[in-house]
């Protein structure tokens, strides 16, 4: 592998607060040599028992009869495992993914049977509309069907047909989905509470591709809006076909529903029929207003849990547990990453699986080095930040003193360790979180999302590194080629995100808008993580150059926090103050108080040196116009504020000879008996160890 010269210079020009001479070692020489463990909020370590947990236990709820739910990655092409015993004759398919997925059942069918609020509704609508009304209303239908299956052309402006003005609110309400239920081929639109039923145009482009039964049950169901319901297409051999279906419906109504293909129940592996199935977004519906028994009726299951994962990325481990279970990625939250090489232990929740369904994978899961435990059930997911922050128990082993330092070895530790105890860190952002040692970082990605530019994101994200191994084979294929499908192939499956935007790109092509669609390929919560990773690169820059130009004293126009207790990088900007003149003469406030923006659209800047500084980076970066928002991808980035000195809390320490660890490093031998150090410390989230070990050993990894 090339160096990452880039990355090193960046990081060696990073600066210090503390002036301690420091010391050399080597860290993460193994996994085991570096162990993290959440804190959650009410400050207990993730990893003990349950009953020592804050999270409140909800009452268990009862596992739904063959509950099932399909991954939208299906890196594995999994079959579909419902109960069903229909025929693979059956035309259409809809399912309630929360209750017994049979499609034959009364309550989840919505086109092979009309469900009774819904039949009340067409039924009644001869009582909605007077005779007259009721028979021109059909006889319009009829017209605009007559002309589509004729196949002349609609001359002029769309027809319509107007059902005057309702004045009653809740009757309109129920005339437009009275009417489209009856006749999804039609649309309705209100004018001042006018009705106006016109040609769904979209309806007719449909049945160029589907059947007219396939496209007058898909418009039923998108009506419907029935939650946690799926609509399921005929099954089709034809790839080229199933694309087109996939792409009309995602270029439509891509903001509403989801698709995905997976092979039929039963298929035959030699000619497998493959089926399209569409699904609502989530919170699709979240604002809907709902009595309390229809909040209790639709309740999501979320099971907590605590992962312990050792030497894996932890999207990746996410990705994994969301294939097992069945369920797609953004179904997990967490409440911050967690390093890739070391064991590491955080809280997480899996919505819409049952404890008992995620104890089952807890074999499958230990070939990859997992293990879950402290699983329950509780009322909510987790959020990022949603933490205390993390405990590290970390072996630095190799120690010897810097070049050219004579001094003795123990003391030089124990004046690095004390220095930084008392004076605190620089509370720069860990290489880690830029990609250490890869060709192209985290944050290049982040800027070419901020700019619009997604083919150059995806280029980005699949340059492959200096390597002969299959990840980066696929990879090097990709870019001389863009075929899509000849690299997944290639690509193993275990490169979960690889392969889910591999996928995506593969529906929908290498262009601008088909980059797109295949970020979302993504959770929300890893699209964010490029935009936030060249926001964190910008504020390592920012705080080295503020200490590089006013040191550790505070200036006018520096933004300081007034709440000490607050969350950090939570800030209010009503609790960031500027300082004023008065104040730095007065020395009213400390270094330890000072923050500065991590950016966004909703923070100030410094009023001194700093703030221009802030804006000549955005103007050298193309990003002097950029409002901190991605529509296309459905980002926003607020921003937040971050103190730029941290202490590490509880922190203990302990030398040992090499030879009496259990794990030795590589090539030490038991007659040098070299010195390791064992140290542990707390620090609160979104703080770095990385970061803290390069302050007391003045040394960069």
């Amino acid at each position: 592998m090339e160096e990452d010269t880039d990355f090193r210079i960046r990081f060696s020009s990073l600066c210090f607060i503390t002036d301690h001479v420091g010391f050399h070692g080597t860290i993460k020489s193994s996994p085991s040599d570096f162990v993290v463990i959440e804190i959650d909020e009410q400050g207990q370590l993730v990893n003990k028992a349950i009953d020592e947990l804050i999270c409140k236990i909800s009452k268990v709820l009862p596992e739904p009869s063959n509950f099932t739910k399909k991954t939208k990655l299906d890196l594995q092409n999994l079959p579909f495992e419902e109960g069903s015993n229909k025929e693979a004759s059956t035309l259409v398919e809809c399912s309630n993914d929360d209750q017994n997925p049979q499609c034959g059942s009364e309550k989840d069918t919505i086109n092979n049977g009309t469900p009774e609020c819904e039949e009340e509704k067409v039924d009644g609508l001869g009582s909605l509309l007077d005779e007259r009304t009721n028979e021109l209303l059909t006889q319009f239908a009829c017209d605009v069907k007559e002309k589509w299956n004729s196949k002349t052309e609609l001359v002029g402006p769309s027809p319509e047909f107007s059902l005057g003005k309702i004045l009653d609110k809740n009757q309109r309400a129920i005339l437009h989905s009275a009417i489209r239920q009856k006749f999804p081929f039609l649309i309705t639109v209100g004018k001042n509470s006018e009705i106006v039923v016109k040609p769904n145009i979209e309806y007719k482009e449909l049945c160029l591709l589907v059947s007219e039964e396939e496209a007058f049950d898909f418009f039923k169901y998108l009506d419907a809006k029935k939650e946690n319901s799926k609509f399921t297409f005929k099954p089709d051999t034809d790839k080229d076909h199933r694309k087109a279906v996939h792409h009309f419906v995602n270029k439509k109504f891509g903001n509403l529903v989801e698709t995905k293909s997976f092979p039929e129940p039963n298929y035959n592996a030699g000619n497998p029929n493959i089926v399209i199935t569409v699904r609502f977004r989530e919170k699709a519906h979240k604002h809907r207003k709902r009595s309390l028994l229809e909040y209790q009726e639709r309740k999501v299951i979320y099971t907590a849990f605590t992962l312990r994962k050792e030497n894996m990325e932890m999207f990746e481990a996410v990705g994994f547990l969301a294939i097992k279970l069945g369920v797609i990625s953004s179904d997990f939250s967490y409440a911050g990453l967690k390093d890739k090489k070391a064991i590491t232990y955080q809280a997480m929740v899996v919505r819409k699986v049952t404890p008992e369904r995620l104890k089952n994978i807890e074999k499958e899961i230990e070939k990859k080095r997992m293990n879950v435990f402290n699983v329950r059930s509780v009322d909510d997911s987790l959020r990022l930040g949603q933490l205390k922050g993390n405990h590290f128990d970390i072996v630095i082993r190799n120690l010897k003193t810097q070049i050219n330092d004579s001094a003795n070895l123990r003391e030089r530790i124990l004046e690095a360790i004390e220095n930084v105890k008392n004076k605190g860190f620089v509370n720069y952002y860990g290489p880690q979180r830029f990609g250490i040692g890869r060709r192209v970082h985290t944050d290049q990605i982040g800027l070419a999302l901020l700019k619009g530019e997604m083919v150059k994101a995806v280029t980005l994200f699949l340059t492959p590194e200096d390597l002969d191994d299959p990840v980066n084979r696929a990879k090097k294929y990709f870019l001389q080629t863009e075929d899509a499908k000849g690299t997944l192939s290639l690509m193993p499956e275990f490169k979960v995100r690889e392969r889910a935007l591999l996928e995506s790109l593969h529906r929908f092509g290498m262009t601008e808008e088909g980059c797109v669609q295949a970020w979302f390929a993504f959770p929300h919560s890893m699209r964010i993580f490029y935009v936030h990773a060249y926001s964190s690169k910008i504020w390592n820059e920012a705080v080295s150059y503020r200490l590089a130009t006013y040191g550790p004293r505070v200036v006018e126009g520096d933004l300081v926090c007034l709440d000490e207790d607050g969350d950090d990088e939570h800030f209010l900007n009503s609790k960031v103050h500027l300082v004023t003149e008065e104040e730095e003469s007065a020395n009213t406030y400390a270094i330890h108080q000072v923050v500065l923006p991590v950016l966004g659209y909703n923070i100030q800047y410094p009023k001194n040196k700093v703030g221009l500084w802030y804006q000549e980076v955005l103007h050298r970066d193309g990003l002097q116009t950029c409002r901190f928002r991605v529509p296309t991808l459905k980002l926003n980035v607020p921003g937040c504020y971050r103190k730029i000195l941290k202490q590490p809390h509880n922190l203990s320490y302990q030398l040992i000879e090499e030879n009496d660890i259990d794990v030795r490093a590589e090539g030490s031998h038991i007659d040098e008996a070299p010195l390791s150090l064992l140290i542990s410390f707390d620090l609160d989230a979104s703080c770095y160890a990385t970061v803290c070990l390069r302050e007391i050993m003045k040394h960069d990894f």
